[in-house]
């Protein structure tokens, strides 16, 4: 038992120096004494059985020696292999390259503290890699060492405690209802006009849209199955970019999409167009890709850079006929499906159920990403409700006044009588 300068017992393993100082002190697990200080004695106390926890976990290490690269693979091949898409492992492996295994990779996982990554976020912010980037990387490394904690090769999580902060929100981009109508007048009877409509009415990833086939719909109940998406990248073992049919991006992916009357007549346009576009001389179907309902003019599958382009020629179209000032903004495929979600919560539709429209994994992603369409909805509601009171209001004046009105006749006319009553 240690005692305080005043002779005070402390407890076991617990002293004050003359400086004033407290010290703890314990036996790690090789039998060498290790040391804790602090200012006051509750801090030193803390610090002694962080200390004795610590030492205690690394018992139950399995292997101190672990590099992150090798639990890396590690964690790839058994915790991701069956779990994400090709194109997620690709940005994986993308992430991980670039800007985390130089600095990390050779680095045993007991020796990579929170400093260091804290460190790491800093450095990408200053070479000006934004908020995506730099939590992708934190996301990245915080699920590798939780696996790693509970398969006990690592003793704690150095990025448990770590956030990235946003600068500023950015709104995903939405069509104005002006150049919604401005869009869709433009580009009717265009060879992309059908992909456009569909777009916009379902809410649809452009990675689904691109990999509807004939067999995903279903005109009697108007539906559409989303059971895959399309992805045009660079995988393992691919000499260059080719196209990959693979799973939808999340489970909650998987759903089925109501077709209103302009998506339902959009596709069966496009169908009749599919079969003139496979039949042309020309058409230069891929294999494996042949029952594609929406495709280039060659009958080749739908892209990225493919689309925004489509989007491109209708925009430079609609600028002709515009002042510089009244430029048409361009925009990515993407827009059309946030465009679709604000105009559900403009027509009153409930958050959950916009959610299973747009395949999100939960409630809240949907809700985070949309909450200034919903604030601006609510506040709409608020307006509309402060309207309804207002007339009941008016109402309930007119109702008192009608009610004074008839009150005051009856006294008159009781006046009126007693008067007549006297000078009888």
């Amino acid at each position: 038992m240690g005692k305080s300068l005043k002779g005070k017992e402390l407890g076991a393993g617990l002293y004050q120096r003359k400086d004033g100082k407290y010290c703890g002190r314990f036996y790690d697990r090789f039998g060498i004494r290790r040391y804790v200080y602090g200012k006051t004695i509750s801090e030193t106390k803390e610090k002694l059985n962080t200390a004795m926890y610590e030492d205690k976990m690394e018992m139950n290490v399995a292997d101190n020696t672990v590099t992150l690269d090798e639990w890396y693979q590690k964690w790839l091949e058994i915790y991701k292999y069956k779990v994400i898409a090709p194109s997620t492992r690709v940005q994986y492996e993308s992430i991980y390259k670039k800007h985390i295994q130089t600095d990390f990779g050779h680095m045993k996982l007991k020796d990579i503290q929170p400093l260091q990554i804290r460190g790491k976020l800093v450095n990408l912010d200053k070479k000006g890699f934004g908020y995506e980037t730099q939590n992708k990387v934190r996301i990245l490394l915080l699920d590798m060492f939780n696996k790693a904690v509970a398969d006990n090769v690592a003793m704690k999580n150095p990025v448990r405690n770590i956030k990235v902060v946003r600068d500023e929100e950015k709104e995903p981009r939405v069509l104005s209802t002006e150049e919604q109508s401005a869009f869709f007048d433009t580009c009717k009877g265009t060879f992309y006009d059908n992909l456009f409509n569909v777009a916009i009415s379902t809410g649809l990833r452009p990675g689904e849209l691109y990999a509807l086939e004939a067999e995903d719909l279903d005109f009697e109940k108007k539906v559409i199955h989303i059971t895959k998406s399309l992805s045009y990248q660079k995988f393992e073992g691919d000499t260059g970019k080719t196209f990959h049919m693979g799973k939808t991006k999340t489970k909650s992916s998987y759903r089925d999409v109501p077709m209103n009357r302009r998506c339902e007549i959009a596709l069966k346009k496009q169908l009749l167009q599919k079969r003139v576009v496979s039949g042309r001389t020309g058409a230069k179907t891929l294999k494996g890709f042949e029952n594609l309902i929406f495709t280039t003019k060659y009958d080749t599958p739908l892209n990225a850079q493919i689309y925004a382009d489509a989007i491109k020629v209708i925009v430079e179209q609609i600028n002709l006929m515009r002042e510089e000032l009244e430029q048409f903004e361009t925009f990515s495929g993407h827009c059309f499906r946030h465009t679709f979600a604000t105009r559900c919560f403009e027509a009153g539709i409930q958050p959950k159920t916009v959610q299973k429209y747009l395949g999100h994994a939960t409630l809240q992603m949907t809700m985070d990403l949309y909450t200034h369409v919903l604030e601006n909805h609510l506040s709409d509601e608020m307006d509309k409700l402060d309207s309804r009171l207002e007339m009941i209001e008016l109402s309930s004046d007119d109702l008192a006044e009608q009610r004074f009105e008839r009150e005051y006749r009856k006294q008159n006319e009781v006046l009126s009588s007693d008067k007549l009553i006297r000078i009888g």
